[in-house]
């Protein structure tokens, strides 16, 4: 039998935004798209290395068959032609946009992506067990009502499909409009499985940005995404005559799914929105005291997803205002009639630049993030270091935009007196800490050793178990014996004096519980070509918090002991060059802050309603992992 080799991608067709798109003359030559997916040998479904799409319909008591990717047939034609009643092509859809998803996480971090790790409670010993997750499981019709969201618990995708009203415009009155085929949809849901495996502390909503940024990020992710398919932008490009800030489909989410709940236009957008009244589409402008007086997570995380794509136009108008000015002969007013073919590819190249820069810095900056009760300023805190880091000389002035327009919107972090890029840029430990850390972490070589061979062709059942390896390594190394300073220096403690509201370790009688919850490699290529690796060490504590300060101040003392009102956290992030051993950063919220601490008392009290916090927040769930139960799931629901 012949060795052939086995090919790099597989292509699948799916559609570009969603299905109602290729029922009109205007998008049906740009809405079905070839999409070149990582190749993986397929079990029926699909099922492959990091997906398993289980296409049971319970409201139906139905079971669909599954699509056999591997099949001759399919592998000729590049998969089944986009249908809206196939189940099997809307396997097929959720399968390659979220493997393109993850490819995209991948390609920015440099390493292999991991799920979050399954949590119980071991029967007998009441001890807590971490399992490794292979799959993501992914259900295309597991709800029949207007909702997609991402399980944390089950550790899937459920997407939802429902009845078009018949007074909606532009549908067909009593069609079905599935989840599983809008393009945005499954690329959103699939960033929160992805953001859920690096930091799986944001889904707890500890102040008003938290959710707000995990809905922001999962929108960010399928808004880039658009500029990746250069039909589509040549095209939306063209109609707009090259103005990405007027209304384009390039920076609109789930046209179809927000037409059919009434919003008159898309689910949501990065640019403006639709006046309910005269269905007429206004850009937005910026609103320095909107975070100020919005908390809803979707509508608080559209102002950073506003002030990120408001820094990429920034850039795309800087880079193509030579063309502009060649194409006006010096007027920056472009004639009338179509633009010319040639000015419309040297704009798309231009935008699809930009934001695949965008798209991976945005990436990037999760390493850069503390590991517990993230805001927006700590995030644009994280973009300016990771892209610095990489690329010292800012030529295209990216940095610069991102902070204009975040201070537009009135992002800033706490504590930071000035704007600029060198205030921003998180600081370097001191030598005291950097002291007692080198001391606690080992010398380059006990670091990189440390480090998992988590290359992008690594097994990945491989690297989790070399990785949990080297947390429980790590974690004993900080208690035996014990490196008060260092803890100290992260942000945490292990001091005999500690507050009794924090958890006491099982394993080190007399210490504070301690979680070294990842230890991973961070790797990118910068300008020069050359390879830069850090280890990300990622630490977490937990406290019981009262909502009665008298209750919190007993407990503190160990005077007594009952359940929480909800769960506290500190923690710290450690970025450390592997080829010095040196610590580079200490990302860290201290778990002894009393003001962080009375923040989020206040804010589960006062902007939290107590029914949200049923919904999202729970004192334990029945996996025994305090602190969430299914933040997605109501969160995403929506009526019609």
């Amino acid at each position: 039998m012949e060795d052939y080799p086995k090919p790099n991608k597989r292509r699948l067709k799916a559609f570009a935004f969603d299905p109602s798109l290729s029922t009109r003359l205007e998008t049906i030559m740009i809405n079905q798209l070839s999409l070149e997916v990582p190749w993986e040998e397929l079990e029926p479904g699909p099922v492959g290395e990091y997906l398993e799409v289980i296409d049971v319909d319970p409201a139906s008591s139905a079971a669909y068959p599954p699509i056999n990717l591997d099949d001759p047939s399919l592998l000729a034609q590049g998969g089944l032609a986009p249908s809206e009643g196939d189940p099997r092509f809307h396997q097929q859809m959720v399968y390659a946009v979220a493997m393109m998803t993850i490819k995209r996480f991948e390609e920015a971090l440099g390493r292999r992506a991991l799920w979050s790790v399954g949590r119980y409670k071991e029967e007998g010993t009441g001890k807590r067990k971490y399992e490794y997750v292979q799959r993501l499981r992914i259900y295309p019709h597991a709800l029949r009502e207007p909702n997609a969201y991402y399980s944390p618990q089950k550790k899937a995708l459920l997407f939802g499909y429902f009845t078009v009203p018949k007074s909606t415009a532009g549908l067909l009155p009593g069609g079905t409009i599935f989840t599983c085929l809008s393009h945005d949809v499954i690329a959103h849901e699939t960033t929160h499985a992805l953001l859920d495996g690096m930091h799986r502390r944001f889904a707890e909503p500890s102040n008003p940005d938290v959710l707000a940024f995990h809905e922001a990020f999962a929108d960010l992710v399928a808004l880039f995404q658009h500029f990746s398919y250069p039909e589509v932008l040549r095209h939306q490009l063209a109609r707009a005559r090259g103005d990405l800030a007027s209304h384009t489909l390039l920076g609109e989410l789930a046209h179809e799914f927000g037409q059919a709940i009434g919003s008159h236009g898309s689910l949501r957008s990065a640019l403006g929105r639709h006046d309910p009244k005269s269905g007429k589409w206004t850009s937005i402008t910026p609103d320095p005291s909107a975070l100020s007086r919005i908390n809803q997570p979707h509508e608080r995380g559209a102002i950073l997803v506003a002030a990120v794509f408001g820094a990429f136009l920034q850039i795309y108008q800087t880079r193509t205002r030579d063309l502009f000015r060649i194409a006006s002969m010096g007027t920056g007013i472009l004639p009338p009639g179509e633009l010319h073919p040639d000015l419309v590819n040297r704009l798309a190249s231009e935008a699809s630049k930009t934001a695949h820069h965008f798209l991976r810095m945005c990436i990037r900056a999760l390493d850069y993030c503390p590991p517990v009760d993230i805001t927006f300023g700590e995030y644009l805190r994280a973009l300016i270091t990771s892209d610095k880091d990489l690329f010292a000389d800012d030529k295209r002035n990216y940095r610069v935009a991102v902070i204009d327009s975040f201070r537009n919107w009135g992002i800033h972090p706490k504590g930071i007196y000035s704007l600029s890029e060198e205030s921003l840029i998180w600081q370097k430990p001191n030598e005291s800490e950097l002291t007692a850390l080198q001391s606690a972490l080992g010398s380059a070589e006990v670091l990189r050793n440390l480090c998992p061979d988590w290359g992008l062709s690594s097994d990945r059942k491989a690297v989790y178990d070399q990785a949990e390896h080297n947390q429980e390594k790590l974690q004993n190394s900080l208690l035996q014996p014990p490196q008060y300073q260092a803890v100290q220096a992260m942000g945490l403690t292990i001091d005999e004096n500690y507050p009794r509201s924090l958890s006491a370790s099982k394993t080190f009688s007399g210490f504070p519980a301690l979680e070294i919850h990842a230890v991973r490699p961070a790797r990118r290529v910068g300008s020069d070509g050359e390879v830069k690796t850090d280890l990300v060490i990622l630490a977490t504590q937990k406290r019981k918090g009262y909502f009665d300060i008298s209750t919190q101040g007993t407990v503190d003392s160990g005077n007594t002991a009952q359940d929480p009102d909800f769960i506290f956290r500190g923690g710290c992030t450690i970025l450390v060059d592997l080829e010095t051993g040196k610590v580079r950063y200490i990302i860290k919220k201290s778990v002894l802050s009393e003001e962080r601490l009375n923040a989020q008392r206040q804010y589960l009290l006062e902007k939290f309603l107590p029914s949200a916090q049923k919904m999202y927040f729970s004192s334990s769930n029945n996996q025994g992992e305090e602190g969430f139960a299914e933040p997605f799931a109501m969160l995403h629901r929506h009526k019609h």
